[in-house]
């Protein structure tokens, strides 16, 4: 049997480079050690309706020793931080993090 030799086909330095779309940064999710402190110490509870609720830190309280010893690092991206709370369940429904 004869083999095909088919050569390697080479680029033209004219042909357009096929162009990637930038990928938006994303952070990684609040560690649980920031969640438990959000839901532990929270002093700002917004009503949302819907038996929902929006729990977060103030920046007072985000400065208070017992929060700033729970958080440690974490402490400015807590500041960040807001868990919508289900009343009726008792569950979170979604953590939701500020740019």
């Amino acid at each position: 049997m004869a083999s095909h030799f088919q050569p390697r086909r080479r680029r033209s330095p004219f042909s357009p480079r096929p162009i990637q779309a930038p990928q938006p940064l994303r952070l990684p999710p609040p560690p649980a050690a920031v969640v438990d402190a959000v839901l532990r110490y929270h002093d700002v509870a917004l009503d949302q309706g819907g038996q929902r609720t929006l729990l977060r830190l103030s920046d007072r309280r985000l400065h208070e020793p017992e929060v700033e010893a729970a958080l440690g690092a974490y402490a400015d991206r807590a500041g960040r931080v807001a868990i919508l709370w289900n009343e009726r369940e008792s569950e979170i429904i979604r953590v939701l993090e500020a740019a």
